[in-house]
């Protein structure tokens, strides 16, 4: 499932070697939503990481990325993580409307969500 958003980077962290096979890189997205802004983390992985080497803090992007959870228990208690896994980053383009159904819509007002499965969610 893929969604995208669109928001100026806040901060962006340094790649994060986890393992022999795994790396990280973490960046944090200002989204405005109403009278509240929304600070939301991102993280790439692997060969993604070098996505954001051509952007700097407060450039404007939009953000392709997939959403996951996975639940781990530890000591009989379950937690759930959500994970928003970036893939692709691409300057925002200011002005154009998207319309109802395109591939891969710009919005001039940016919200949490955008895809076809938006009508799909119980909230």
């Amino acid at each position: 499932m893929s969604f995208d958003i669109q928001g100026k980077l806040y901060e962006i962290f340094d790649e994060q070697q986890i393992s022999d096979k795994f790396k990280k890189r973490e960046f944090v997205l200002e989204i405005p939503d109403g009278s509240y802004t929304q600070y939301v983390k991102f993280q790439l992985t692997q060969d993604k990481c070098n996505l954001l080497d051509t952007y700097n803090n407060g450039d404007e992007v939009k953000v392709t990325f997939n959403l996951s959870g996975k639940p781990f228990t530890k000591n009989g208690q379950t937690m759930y993580f959500t994970n928003l896994q970036a893939w692709r980053l691409e300057p925002a383009s200011h002005g154009s409307n998207g319309g109802a159904g395109a591939a891969a819509p710009q919005q001039d007002a940016p919200s949490f969500y955008s895809s076809d499965a938006d009508n799909d969610l119980p909230f």
